[in-house]
């Protein structure tokens, strides 16, 4: 009999969200994830070294004010690419947390990465570059995806971020359920079920919209608490799981079936496209989502100074 995890893998595209390798190895996902902080994860892990100094190796040759910047660069692409052997499907890797309001230097680092990973032999639909879906992300990636670089806008909490992702036709958007349900626990005190999750809601209602609408931009739940959450929200277009709970999923025993169909969706029309002054005011109007996104920009931009400190060392 299938387990939990193989009937999850049989609706929905299970994607690993992990920077550790040997997860992924063993546990077959068809894409991956990373970000700052999984990096910064790996990268303190002995068993990664030899890694990180192949990575650094030819930005030794930089001047040193360029080295530090281009060792994040080389380091997160030096994963995707070793992470990319093992999986069929995409990696994505993320742009600098701090760029998450400046366009331009979103642009030229999107760009820069992608470059990399063809100097590596990967060609380009192989990588998702991740950008936090601010109003100046969404920019970013729309003029990305012009230039066919595919983008997955992630730090996403609201309907808001999810239409105005979908109207710069992003590939791909990382609702993350999880801290969504973190706010709304702490702010009300209240025991939510899987059912009554405001993180699993609001992925619903994204990948409703979606499909009712025809938008393309694919749906993919991350950050999750529990495996309740990953349950409820199972037929959803992709989820991307950490291996704690992708080996909790398999070991447990009560079958598990789709609850999201995109066939029993009713078609209607899109919403009026969103201005940026309307993005803003709708944004502002939503504490969880604005708190949630600032918070998460920080978090990854803390995490990423501490990659920083340890490149810093190895490139002295």
């Amino acid at each position: 009999m299938a387990t939990p995890l193989q009937q999850l893998m049989a609706c929905t595209t299970v994607v690993a969200d992990t920077g550790d390798i040997d997860s992924i190895i063993r546990l077959k996902p068809v894409d991956a994830t990373t970000n700052p902080s999984l990096i910064l994860k790996a990268a303190s892990t002995p068993q990664y070294a030899e890694l990180i100094d192949q990575a650094l190796a030819a930005v030794k040759q930089l001047p040193a004010s360029a080295q530090l910047p281009a060792a994040l660069e080389a380091v997160s692409v030096a994963f995707g690419a070793e992470i990319l052997k093992h999986i069929p499907g995409v990696i994505s890797t993320e742009v600098d947390a701090r760029y998450s309001f400046d366009i331009a230097a979103t642009l030229a680092q999107a760009r820069r990465v992608i470059a990399q990973y063809r100097a590596l032999g990967i060609s380009r639909d192989r990588v998702l570059v991740k950008i936090a879906s601010t109003w100046e992300g969404i920019c970013a990636a729309r003029l990305l995806e012009q230039e066919g670089i595919r983008c997955n806008l992630t730090l996403l909490f609201s309907f808001t971020q999810a239409q105005a992702a979908a109207e710069a036709n992003a590939t791909l958007i990382s609702p993350f359920v999880g801290r969504i349900l973190d706010w709304y626990a702490a702010k009300t005190g209240e025991t939510y079920t899987s059912e009554t999750d405001p993180g699993v809601c609001s992925v619903k209602a994204i990948y409703e919209y979606y499909k009712a609408v025809g938008h393309d931009t694919i749906v993919m739940g991350a950050s999750f608490r529990n495996t309740g959450e990953i349950r409820a929200l199972a037929g959803c277009d992709k989820l991307t799981i950490g291996p704690a709970l992708l080996d909790a999923l398999a070991k447990e025993s009560e079958p598990l079936t789709a609850q999201l169909t995109a066939e029993s969706i009713v078609p209607r029309p899109r919403l009026a496209e969103l201005t940026e002054a309307n993005f803003r005011w709708q944004l502002n109007q939503d504490p969880m989502a604005t708190e949630k996104l600032a918070e998460g920009i920080r978090l990854f931009a803390a995490d990423l100074e501490k990659l920083e400190g340890l490149l810093a060392a190895k490139l002295a």
